[in-house]
């Protein structure tokens, strides 16, 4: 299984949601907490952490103050603590709806309340001492299984997902995780949604809706009957299995999905590893071979290109591309130049990659020309969800406008043409309309170019140019100038 920060576990962060469809929150000011948010922000964010003495109680720490929450005797609860004491301890008591009972360890109290009115001095659980689990990170990833040590991927021939890939490549490795009505569905790349009995569905009916368990930093997903999902039999088939608690066959862990892309040459041909070590662009079909992971280093933003048969793109002797390295080194770094619809790629050398008369690619131009120019496709994301610093992009209610500031996302299919990118909604395709706004009602496609600018985070440029942000009222908009900060999207 290949290193180097090719795979990722995602720390999981989380919002606390309770009975009253609001937001456990610490605020900065006297490190108190309320339940008064009705969306997920940066303030309603929490990480579990196990307990330090490897006992059964678990610490919630606040993503947004780094400190942690503690119940005192009197039930009186606050997030001031920087280093995890005695009352920092809590055991979480999930309930067979899914939710949990937060009690305290050390006094044995339950935690809750609403608004500003919330204690861990409950003797008993009722209604306002529930809490629903919100994930918080970037709902696509990879799946792991725990046990067999494979990820979970779509397979067409038998209509199932399959817990057998020693990889997660290509697009069928891709997971969506859509939180409906406090649980979640897994959906497949193809917009199908896992049911337990391992079946493939167009809806998200019950048996295909499962409530959240962590167990030692991993996810338990059981289904409505209390059942949790396995890899089943030789095949690794993900369903349901007997057990009624998660043991380690049961548990997965979600690892980061960085972009996978294919590329374009001069010649109508795609860049390949398919005849060997040497990069060359010789190949009319897109496949593994031609399916490269790009992760861009956050200090330089320079790219890598990960091959399917375990080597990064490296410079080598007289400008040559060779897919051999294991490390990541300055002779696998590569500069990218947006140029509209196409790319160009510097390397190490300081001269542009070029693709030779045989296909084969080189660094050895010092000008951007026709065969310096590639056309780059992600191909691991036909659904797309976007994330900026204010939240998800979702449908405004009632509106085809689209918000940039929401807690719950809405996914978007994504098409690709010639160098651009076409986002289809519920109503239509986007589209910008007056003063740069953009809607989701287009009966024609227009084309966005998509620059992947930092890793996980790209930019989105509209037809004037200007690139898509979030503006201060939560709108969508064409109206930056540069792609940063706002107008750069988790996706």
């Amino acid at each position: 299984m290949p290193t180097n920060g090719l795979h990722q576990v995602l720390k999981i962060q989380f919002g606390l949601l309770n009975d009253t469809d609001r937001y456990l929150t610490a605020e900065s000011f006297g490190f108190k907490v309320n339940a008064s948010a009705p969306s997920l922000k940066r303030k309603q964010i929490w990480v579990l952490e196990p307990d330090p003495g490897q006992g059964p109680a678990v610490l919630l720490r606040s993503s947004h103050l780094g400190r942690y929450l503690s119940a005192g005797e009197d039930g009186r609860v606050t997030c001031e603590a920087e280093h995890p004491g005695r009352d920092c301890r809590f055991l979480v008591l999930p309930q067979p709806d899914g939710r949990w009972a937060l009690r305290s360890e050390p006094h044995g109290r339950f935690f809750g309340g609403t608004e500003d009115r919330l204690s861990c001095f409950a003797t008993a659980i009722s209604p306002a001492e529930l809490w629903t689990v919100h994930l918080a990170i970037h709902p696509q990833a990879h799946l792991l299984s725990v046990s067999r040590r494979r990820y979970v991927h779509l397979c067409r021939q038998d209509d199932e997902m399959l817990a057998d890939g020693d990889m997660p490549w290509g697009v069928d490795a891709l997971l969506t995780l859509i939180f409906r009505s406090r649980r979640y569905c897994l959906k497949s790349c193809d917009s199908r949604y896992l049911r337990s009995d391992g079946c493939l569905v167009w809806e998200p009916e019950a048996r295909a809706c499962y409530t959240l368990e962590f167990k030692a930093g991993k996810l338990a997903f059981k289904d409505c009957e209390g059942r949790y999902l396995a890899p089943v039999g030789p095949a690794g088939t993900l369903k349901a299995g007997r057990s009624a608690r998660p043991g380690k066959d049961e548990l997965f862990d979600l690892e980061e999905s960085p972009p996978q892309v294919v590329l374009l040459a001069a010649n109508h041909r795609y860049v390949s590893v398919r005849q060997g070590v040497n990069v060359s662009a010789n190949q009319d079909e897109e496949l593994d071979h031609e399916t490269f992971l790009m992760q861009i280093d956050q200090q330089t933003k320079k790219c890598t290109f990960y091959s399917s048969i375990g080597g990064y793109w490296a410079l080598v002797t007289h400008g040559g591309i060779q897919a051999t390295a294991t490390q990541v080194s300055a002779s696998t770094m590569f500069e990218m130049e947006w140029r509209g619809r196409r790319v160009a790629l510097k390397a190490s050398n300081g001269r542009y990659v070029c693709m030779k008369k045989n296909g084969q690619l080189a660094a050895v131009s010092d000008f951007v020309g026709a065969d310096e120019e590639f056309v780059l496709k992600l191909i691991n994301r036909p659904l797309l969800v976007l994330r900026g610093p204010d939240g998800f992009v979702c449908h405004r209610r009632g509106s085809s406008q689209l918000d940039t500031n929401r807690s719950v996302y809405d996914v978007f299919r994504l098409g690709f043409r010639d160098g651009a990118y076409q986002i289809r909604g519920r109503g239509g395709f986007w589209n910008t309309g007056s003063h740069g706004c953009v809607r989701s009602d287009g009966e024609r496609a227009e084309d966005f170019l998509f620059e992947f600018r930092e890793r996980g985070r790209l930019a989105i440029r509209a037809g004037s140019g200007r690139y898509l942000s979030g503006g201060a009222a939560g709108l969508l908009r064409a109206d930056a100038e540069a792609p940063a900060g706002a107008a750069l999207w988790e996706f």
